[in-house]
């Protein structure tokens, strides 16, 4: 029946509703496009802002890790260098080798040496060892400077000199003193509470005594 109608219109009908038919295909065709490509575009929007949440907090951590590790560093350094103010360890072979080499310089003898008992304190310990040099007054003086000049802590006591001899035109003394330095004690672990993982019984070796008795 639609065929027979639109056989009895004129040409130019024919050509109208051609015209009206291709421009109905054409808005339809326009507005599905149209709609999947919006939705395209705000999901490429969507992602889009996804990813610069995920570079900014990305950016942030890495600003933070940079941060972070400068401050590692720099702990690390200053923690060295407290090591070799106030070491951990005793390093009787470091701190002998120090005098050693101050002596060199100074142009005394060191004749003898002989570490003596560690002394605790609350925090630290005292490693003092007594020495035996000899030298002129001068060269003395300079011993004892050039050893308050070291990176480590040594302090110089009890000096007493003796024996003085000419030689030449010098006099040359004989002198002893303590050489003490210094060593971080480091810190125990608390003992566990009677009862906790690790704890031992009262009455072992090592154990708080029941009750709480001294």
């Amino acid at each position: 029946m639609a065929s027979l109608s639109l056989n009895r219109l004129p040409l130019a009908g024919k050509i109208g509703v051609g015209a009206l038919l291709c421009s109905l295909l054409g808005v339809a065709y326009y507005v599905m496009l149209h709609t999947e490509v919006a939705a395209q575009i705000d999901k490429a929007k969507a992602k889009t802002t996804e990813l610069e949440g995920e570079l900014s907090k990305t950016r942030q951590a890495q600003a933070s890790y940079f941060a972070d590790r400068d401050e590692l560093a720099m702990r690390q350094q200053k923690q060295r260098e407290l090591n070799k103010v106030l070491p951990l360890e005793t390093e009787v072979a470091t701190f002998l080798s120090a005098i050693q080499s101050v002596s060199n310089i100074s142009g005394i003898d060191l004749k003898a040496w002989s570490p003596q008992e560690e002394v605790p304190q609350t925090f630290f310990a005292k490693v003092p060892m007594k020495l035996t040099i000899s030298g002129r007054f001068h060269q003395i003086a300079k011993f004892i400077y050039e050893i308050g000049r070291q990176d480590r802590i040594i302090n110089m006591e009890n000096l007493e000199l003796s024996d003085p001899k000419i030689e030449g035109e010098d006099i040359v003394l004989k002198a002893q003193c303590l050489a003490t330095t210094f060593h971080l004690i480091k810190a125990k672990p608390p003992a566990p509470a009677p009862g906790a993982p690790g704890a031992k019984p009262p009455g072992t070796p090592g154990a708080p005594p029941a009750g709480g008795g001294k």
